[in-house]
């Protein structure tokens, strides 16, 4: 299993509510929404976060963090981030999918991956799911190893205390327990409709007046 994350690898804005939580965020109250997909409302005003299906990583009551799992990096590859780095092998044995994970802390990197992999700096999300922001999981990867299953994001969406929660009353998100097969293996371009569609939601029949989960 994931041990718990030192505080100098996670973002500062989450530090304390990993410090308070243990990183454990499986003994945080229920009204909190780790491991959850955030799917953004057709009446969401931030172009940033239009159309986007995001995967909390962290959330307490001091804030909350997440990836954005449908906004593909086109920009770079897995193998000039490793050259960049200095990792070998080179090339990879492996490929992991890059993603703009976020409008912050855009030059930093998060993998999202399944816990059959983990480090001293891997923080637990769910009993499936750990994130990983150390080198070490690029190196297993790019020697053919790590985790069964992982994405690479560079940056992620941030919320202070309470924002999120004002977000979802004000219906500017949806949100469902995460599955494997859409996380790892959906289509950035479809993600946010088959999103939906495990909610068994038209996009169409949306409103911004419409509840939330």
């Amino acid at each position: 299993m994931a041990r718990r994350a030192r505080e100098d690898e996670l973002p500062d804005s989450f530090r304390t509510a990993a410090r308070e939580a243990g990183a454990d965020l499986s003994a945080l109250p229920s009204s909190y929404l780790g491991g959850q997909l955030l799917i953004a409302m057709p009446s969401m005003q931030d172009p940033r976060f239009a159309q986007s299906v995001i995967c909390v990583c962290a959330h307490s009551a001091d804030g909350a963090m997440g990836i954005v799992l449908n906004k593909p990096l086109d920009s770079l590859s897995f193998e000039d981030l490793l050259k960049q780095l200095e990792v070998e092998p080179l090339p990879p044995q492996r490929q992991i999918r890059l993603l703009a994970g976020g409008p912050v802390e855009g030059g930093r990197g998060f993998v999202l991956h399944t816990t059959d992999w983990s480090s001293e700096g891997s923080l637990k999300v769910t009993g499936d799911l750990a994130l990983t922001a150390s080198v070490d999981i690029l190196k297993a990867i790019a020697g053919g190893g790590g985790p069964r299953e992982g994405l690479l994001a560079l940056g992620y969406a941030g919320w202070g205390p309470g924002q999120l929660e004002s977000e979802i009353q004000r219906n500017a998100w949806l949100n469902v327990p995460a599955d494997e097969a859409l996380l790892f293996g959906g289509i950035p371009d479809t993600m946010w409709r088959q999103a939906l569609a495990k909610m068994r939601i038209d996009p169409l029949l949306l409103s911004a007046s419409a509840g939330h989960a």
